[in-house]
C-alpha cells in the first residue's frame, strides 16, 4: 500500500492524549468509515486497547490513531483535527475525497 498521507494535527493529538488519560485501559483512538449517515458514509470514533495487523497507525506527540485497512482509501490525504469553538468541541476530518458533507461534519459522500 502506498502512503495514504493521513495527518494528525497537534490539537487533535493533544485532545486524544487528554481523553486517553481519563480512560483506564484505552491506548489509542480508532477512526473508521462506515456506511450510513445523511450523506452516505460516516466517521466512527472509538477508544481501543490495541491495534490489529492490518491497521494504519498514525502517531503524533504520544497520541496514536488506528485506521482499519477498509477505511484507509476513504481517508487518503485527510487531516484529522480537533476544534474547540463556541458552538462546541469536536474532532473534524478535512477530507479532500468527500464531494459533499452534512452540517454535522460526521457524514460525507464520495
Amino acid at each position: 500500500m502506498s502512503d495514504p498521507n493521513i495527518q494528525l494535527t497537534p490539537s487533535a493529538a493533544k485532545r486524544i492524549n487528554a481523553i486517553l488519560a481519563k480512560q483506564a485501559g484505552a491506548e489509542l483512538l480508532r477512526i473508521s468509515v462506515i456506511g450510513g449517515g445523511c450523506s452516505g458514509f460516516s466517521y466512527k470514533f472509538d477508544l481501543e486497547t490495541a491495534t490489529t495487523d492490518d491497521d494504519l497507525v498514525i502517531e503524533r506527540d504520544g497520541a496514536r490513531v488506528a485506521i482499519d485497512s477498509a477505511s484507509i482509501p476513504f481517508l487518503e490525504n485527510s487531516k484529522i483535527d480537533f476544534a474547540d469553538e463556541l458552538i462546541g468541541a469536536s474532532f473534524r476530518i478535512d477530507n479532500p475525497n468527500a464531494t459533499a458533507a452534512c452540517g454535522c461534519g460526521t457524514s460525507f459522500s464520495i
